[in-house]
């Protein structure tokens, strides 16, 4: 804070040492009233306290009326940014850093899809609970008669693979690992011999099943879930 002294006009400003386009607070012992200037600007005044800048890189001048003095060539001195012997050209622009783009969004909404995936799964798997609770199972009875029903032609393999099933859920003595000789010796049924052995041809010889009315076998196979079963199973 430098004094500045002419007469009996006593004032300080700030910045010490203020630089083009500073805005420079001057103050002064008493109430002051700036004189217009061309050459500084009167940012703001309140009492003895007066803001004032300029744009031209040299000292200025202060004039006023202090009360009923008048004062004149208060100098002001400012200073250039500038270096010396500057030639005024620009600096040569650099090219901007590329900044790395980040990460976390992308975390964020990975974990945010794992979820939803996640989510999506537990409820799938709660709904097919679900049904698999409503929905009882049917009897073999029942299930041995549809697959029957839903035969195609010539289907041995699968006539073959329905009746085992069936009997495994009828027989506890029959169950589905035995072979068809060990089968047969525990269910001694010539529609269930010809079922297996049709099977076994169709799965496992080179010139499949052998000419065999395939719906006559069909029909005598409904007969091992007769319809009194049926009805009690009902």
């Amino acid at each position: 804070m430098i004094p500045l002294l002419f007469a009996i006009v006593t004032a300080t400003f700030q910045p010490s040492s203020p630089t083009v386009g500073d805005r420079i607070t001057v103050t002064f012992e008493q109430p002051v009233r700036l004189d217009p200037s061309p050459d500084y600007e009167v940012v703001s005044s309140d009492g003895n306290r007066i803001v004032v800048r300029t744009f031209q890189a040299k000292s200025f001048a202060l004039s006023g009326t202090i009360g009923a003095t008048h004062f004149r060539s208060l100098i002001v001195p400012v200073r250039s940014v500038l270096k010396a012997n500057d030639d005024l050209k620009p600096a040569p622009l650099v090219p901007p850093r590329a900044v790395p783009y980040p990460r976390e969004p992308w975390i964020a909404i990975g974990v945010a899809a794992l979820l939803a995936a996640l989510a999506w799964v537990a409820v799938w798997l709660r709904s097919r609970q679900r049904v698999a609770n409503v929905i009882p199972a049917l009897p073999p009875e029942v299930q041995f008669r549809s697959t029957l029903a839903s035969l195609r032609p010539n289907e041995w393999a699968r006539l073959a693979d329905a009746t085992r099933a069936f009997l495994a859920a009828t027989r506890p003595n029959c169950s589905t690992d035995l072979t068809t000789s060990e089968l047969l010796r525990r269910c001694d049924d010539p529609v269930v011999a010809d079922v297996l052995r049709q099977g076994d041809l169709e799965k496992f010889s080179p010139w499949g099943a052998a000419p065999m009315d395939f719906d006559s076998i069909v029909q005598r196979a409904r007969e091992l879930a007769p319809e009194e079963k049926l009805e009690e199973a009902a």
